[in-house]
């Protein structure tokens, strides 16, 4: 556990602990609050004539409920009061902690593992499992258009202004999945786990910089093609003629997988849309749907081949290679 905990406690490392407590501390604030609410909406959707008097919120029979539904003072003291608390914080954390500045870079020593700030991690994980590009900016950017993308397909008219889960239980999973599955999860793994040459490490291991592991990752052509007993079709060349390689069977193979596993993933989530939320999908209309469906498969997608990446016997790193050009 001795390199667990330096990794813990280095300067540039203590953000993480606050993060996972704050996490989880708000998530439990969050939900036990929506339990709450829940039930209240349980009691008003059992007595219309009650939920016709009062406000679906926590406490809907408190006498001061009106004041407050004023933004000032009530809200603003509150923001104005956490702020200083978070002032008060940084300032007594930049006193106790120095900044995590090393000695000045050397092209002759470079750190083993070399790794991203904290807030980065995740997207470097994420380079082990897809291209520069990919990992770099089509997730990303994903992720960016997909928060975009919020305010424009959601349109249950309920959960405004108050928490609940049974109302909003789709949302809710679905963000909390991109949340912690693909973000916190990915900068905990890059954090504790990965090791000396990017190597996985449990906490109780010692990262040893000389370990080496006797695995070959492999693509899907390559896969196949051992199965099917073709040599030839393993892996497209790297010379020749660009028509050559791109017709190559490793790259139709590839693309062929590809297409196919990308279609499984979509009918299964249109199969689960339409049972789950048959209402909700049906008054989305047509361009809402791939939206919502384009970036769910992507989601899935994603843990997908992290999982094909991780599984002991596949460690497949690429489904499809198009040469000079992507590999996914």
């Amino acid at each position: 556990m001795e390199h667990f905990w330096v990794q813990l406690s280095k300067p540039d490392n203590i953000p993480m602990p606050i993060l996972l407590v704050m996490t989880v501390a708000y998530l439990f604030m969050s939900f036990r609050q929506a339990y709450r609410n829940d039930k209240i909406i349980a009691r008003l959707e059992a007595n219309p004539a009650l939920a016709a008097k009062h406000h679906r919120k926590w406490e809907p029979y408190h006498k001061s409920w009106a004041k407050r539904l004023h933004v000032w003072p009530y809200l603003l003291r509150i923001e104005f009061i956490g702020a200083l608390f978070v002032f008060i914080f940084l300032l007594l954390w930049s006193i106790a902690f120095n900044a995590p500045l090393e000695e000045p870079a050397n092209p002759a020593f470079t750190p083993n593992p070399s790794k991203a700030p904290w807030y980065f991690l995740g997207l470097q994980e994420l380079l082990v499992y897809f291209d520069p590009w990919i990992a770099g900016v089509v997730l990303p950017g994903m992720i960016i258009s997909g928060l975009m993308a919020i305010p424009y397909v959601d349109i249950n008219p309920y959960g405004n202004g108050y928490y609940t889960f049974r109302q909003r239980w789709f949302s809710i999973s679905v963000f909390m999945f991109g949340f912690l599955v693909l973000w916190i999860i990915l900068i905990i793994l890059g954090t504790y786990i990965r090791g000396p040459g990017w190597q996985l490490f449990w906490p109780w291991e010692y990262w040893d910089p000389h370990r080496v592991i006797y695995e070959t990752n492999v693509d899907v052509s390559e896969l196949l093609a051992a199965w099917m007993n073709k040599p030839d079709w393993a892996r497209a060349p790297t010379t020749g003629p660009y028509l050559e390689r791109l017709f190559h069977p490793a790259t139709i193979i590839g693309l062929a997988v590809l297409v196919a596993m990308l279609g499984a993933l979509g009918g299964m989530t249109i199969g689960f849309m339409k049972l789950a939320l048959p209402d909700t999908w049906k008054k989305m209309g047509f361009i809402r749907q791939q939206v919502v469906l384009g970036h769910l498969v992507i989601m899935i997608f994603t843990c997908v081949k992290i999982a094909l990446r991780l599984t002991p016997g596949l460690n497949i790193k690429y489904i499809w290679v198009l040469p000079d050009i992507m590999n996914i």
